[in-house]
Formats: C-alpha cells, sequence, structure tokens
C-alpha cells in the first residue's frame, strides 16, 4: 500500500498542469515635434544702401534656417509681433515684408513650401508636409518691399534707420 502511495505521488508530482495568461502591450505614440532657428541667423537685417536697394528690394537667404523634429505630418507658421514695425511715429507695414520657405540641406521628403508669404500680426503657413523627420532643415528667404516703398521711412540723424519686428516660428503636428 506504501508503495502504491508513493507511487501515485510519484506520477502526479509528472503530470503538468497547463496556465495561460495574458498581457497587453501598447506601444504608444506622442507627437514630438521641435523648432529651432539657426544660432547664427537670429537676427536678419534688411539693408539699404542703395539706389537699386530701394527701388528693387532687398533680400536675406538664410540657409538651413530652421531645424525640425517630427514625429509625423507638420505644419510651420510664422506671424509678426506687429502689424507694423515702428520706429517714433514712422512705420513700416508689416505685409509690405515677404517670406519664402524652400528646401534646406536636408530637406523634408514631400514638403510643400510657400512661395512670398507676406508677413502678418496673424499666422501664416510656411511648410506643410505629410512626413515626420529628425533634424530637416528649411531655408528662409527674407525679401524687403522695392518700388521706392520705403524711400520717407528714413529719420535725419539716425544711422541706420531701424525697425524692428520680432517674427515668432510654430510647428504644429497634423
Amino acid at each position: 500500500m506504501k508503495k502504491c502511495i508513493l507511487t501515485s505521488f510519484a506520477l502526479v508530482g509528472f503530470v503538468t498542469f497547463k496556465a495561460q495568461q495574458n498581457v497587453t502591450l501598447n506601444v504608444r505614440l506622442k507627437p514630438i515635434q521641435t523648432l529651432v532657428v539657426n544660432n547664427a541667423q537670429k537676427v536678419v537685417n534688411l539693408d539699404y544702401v542703395t539706389k537699386d536697394d530701394y527701388a528693387n528690394g532687398v533680400t536675406s537667404i538664410n540657409a538651413d534656417h530652421l531645424s525640425i523634429f517630427s514625429t509625423g505630418g507638420f505644419q510651420v507658421k510664422v506671424k509678426s509681433a506687429n502689424a507694423a514695425l515702428q520706429n517714433g511715429s514712422k512705420n513700416i507695414q508689416a505685409n509690405t515684408l515677404q517670406i519664402k520657405a524652400s528646401a534646406g540641406s536636408d530637406a523634408v521628403n514631400g514638403a510643400q513650401y510657400a512661395q512670398n508669404v507676406q508677413l502678418s500680426a496673424t499666422e501664416t503657413t510656411l511648410v506643410t508636409s505629410t512626413h515626420g523627420g529628425v533634424d530637416k532643415k528649411i531655408s528662409i528667404e527674407y525679401k524687403g518691399a522695392g518700388a521706392n516703398a520705403y524711400l520717407d521711412n528714413y529719420i535725419a540723424g539716425q544711422d541706420p534707420t531701424v525697425y524692428t519686428t520680432e517674427l515668432t516660428y510654430t510647428i504644429v503636428s497634423q
């Protein structure tokens, strides 16, 4: 009898029972967008020095001006702090200045770049992409008005007369 009990315990010890548990694994992706202005290009000057500058306008091309990181599609927008750039009692309307976006040295695949956007105190879209990217570059060209638009904006005794506004660039997911 003892042998029978020991044998039955030995057999039960070798019997395995199947147990099952489930685990849910989620990969949770949150949107991340960063936008950095090239440190060497934090100040952009449009210098009117010659008659031709006043007649034709001036341009400042800033290669790789913006660097972006985005986990998916995005838009880059720009706006001016003010509708007019002031210097004392005189002003230059922001919408006389234009911004043109283009692909930088490491471009975003399939991005669409706005051409000749008038600067405004409301956000205007410069770049649209359905793809994300890491450290992608966007070049920005700033253009001041020609046709002698600023001829009467020089103030005697100031060399140079400076009109200033702060631009805010924003990146948002789409």
